[in-house]
């Protein structure tokens, strides 16, 4: 079974393609780079996955069921631009909001594993706006883990970060599908930030897939050209 199946996805703004009859394959359980420039159409896709917008056309499955499903929404843990925070409040707080908002049981101990998960169990009562950007980013992530979903969708976490904290989120994004069993898709603009860890990679521009292909397959094109 495949986390996701996209058919024939199209989305227009005034006219223009964003999102220009895209076909993609996320096999379950892998962490799939979506790579492209800044305007290819990456975002919006994303945005369509997680039903942020409605597509003009195409057809999303979500572990081999309709997108719009309830059954298979709450699967998915989304981190789409601004995680959203409360600057004034600390990160617990930030977290035990969104976990009263998901209608959670547990929040304490579930608050406590998406820290963990994250590298921030000391840093629960830090105020957001003290964080850094590394941090924000995983407080995101971990935001986006409270409930355990089967999929996490996350737009460009790793963009202006130091090489740490681009380490760092790494180690994450791998801990996450090894130890929990959690699909990830995330998109990027630079290829390098994404090679040390994905195992399947989506090429888009100006709003249509160029090629998916493995880290293998990846890797036997570049050897090509060595």
């Amino acid at each position: 079974m495949n986390a996701i199946e996209i058919r024939n996805l199209s989305k227009s703004f005034h006219g223009m393609y964003a999102v220009d009859h895209l076909n993609m394959t996320v096999p379950v359980g892998a962490i799939y780079g979506f790579i492209g420039e800044n305007g290819s159409g990456k975002s919006t896709t994303e945005k369509l996955i997680c039903g942020h917008l409605v597509p003009d056309g195409g057809k999303i499955k979500l572990f081999g069921r309709d997108y719009t499903d309830p059954g298979v929404r709450v699967r998915v843990g989304a981190l789409i631009e601004d995680p959203g925070c409360f600057p004034g409040s600390s990160v617990y707080q930030n977290l035990m909001m969104q976990a009263i908002n998901l209608g959670l049981e547990n929040r304490g101990a579930e608050i406590r594993r998406v820290l963990e998960i994250v590298r921030m169990e000391d840093s629960a009562n830090i105020k957001f706006k003290s964080c850094s950007l590394g941090m924000k980013q995983r407080i995101g992530i971990a935001m986006a883990l409270l409930g355990d979903p089967a999929l996490l969708i996350l737009d460009e976490p790793i963009n202006g970060l130091d090489t740490d904290g681009m380490r760092i989120m790494r180690e994450i994004l791998v801990d996450i599908t090894k130890n929990y069993g959690c699909t990830v898709l995330i998109s990027s603009h630079i290829l390098g930030e994404l090679e040390k860890i994905a195992t399947h990679y989506g090429i888009i521009r100006q709003g249509k897939m160029i090629v998916e292909l493995s880290a293998k397959e990846m890797d036997g094109r570049a050897q090509v050209f060595v």
